[in-house]
């Protein structure tokens, strides 16, 4: 099957970049992309997002931590465009199920990415109060589970297998930290996976045989080696 990529990224020149990219097939993006691109307000700088990008999916996060404000939050990002994900957490800050505003949205129609998942027992729990035909995103956090000394992998699998009753729900791969996430992401079944831009560039160069690689990097090595005039 094939696995969707989206582009992980707020930076208002490189969205202009990666949108014309055809393996590039929607954005997500959160509050710390958006404040390390310089953004000053949230609904203005989102609106020049998806200026860009009209005509692919592009998922904007809440960031409010209780439900009330959330739920305002969601509703507003909600009417700025048709192609339009809202990102909810999937608990709160304080470790709260989020599970009233996912259901609430999700029965108002809202397109939604539901956010920071790592267990498949999350997953469940979201697909217990989602209808059929709502498109929701699922966006687990493989890297950061890996960083911490955990495998994701066998929660993809399990969160995969629940969601395969739903037409409407897709899994998400995020928090990418190689390329080859990407063929990991594939042969689970994941529809989606996030990247950021320098990963994407290195997916467009996949296909090259390790006697290159080699040659390449014994290069690499030399031209060093010379520039430093290295002598023993």
């Amino acid at each position: 099957m094939s696995t969707k990529i989206f582009c992980d990224i707020a930076e208002l020149s490189q969205i202009k970049k990666f949108n014309k990219k055809k393996i590039v097939k929607g954005f997500t993006t959160n509050p710390s992309l958006m404040r390390k691109a310089g953004a000053k307000d949230y609904k203005s700088y989102s609106k020049k997002i998806l200026k860009i990008c009209n005509n692919k999916p592009v998922s904007l996060e809440v960031f409010a931590d209780e439900y009330k404000e959330m739920k305002t939050q969601a509703m507003k990002i909600n009417t700025w465009g048709k192609n339009i994900y809202v990102k909810v957490p999937v608990a709160n800050s304080k470790g709260k199920f989020m599970g009233q505003i996912i259901k609430e949205l999700n029965n108002q129609n809202i397109k939604l990415n539901i956010t920071a998942v790592y267990k498949a027992e999350q997953t469940e729990k979201i697909l217990k109060l989602i209808n059929k035909k709502t498109k929701v995103i699922i966006s687990i956090f493989a890297g950061r589970a890996g960083d911490t000394g955990k495998d994701p992998i066998p929660e993809f699998s399990k969160s995969i297998m629940l969601a395969k009753r739903f037409k409407n729900v897709e899994i998400l791969w995020a928090s990418v930290r190689e390329p080859y996430n990407y063929l990991q992401a594939k042969q689970l079944g994941c529809q989606i996976i996030t990247v950021p831009p320098t990963i994407i560039e290195k997916i467009e160069k996949f296909g090259k045989s390790f006697d290159q690689l080699t040659k390449e990097t014994v290069k690499a090595f030399l031209v060093d080696s010379k520039k430093s005039n290295f002598k023993i």
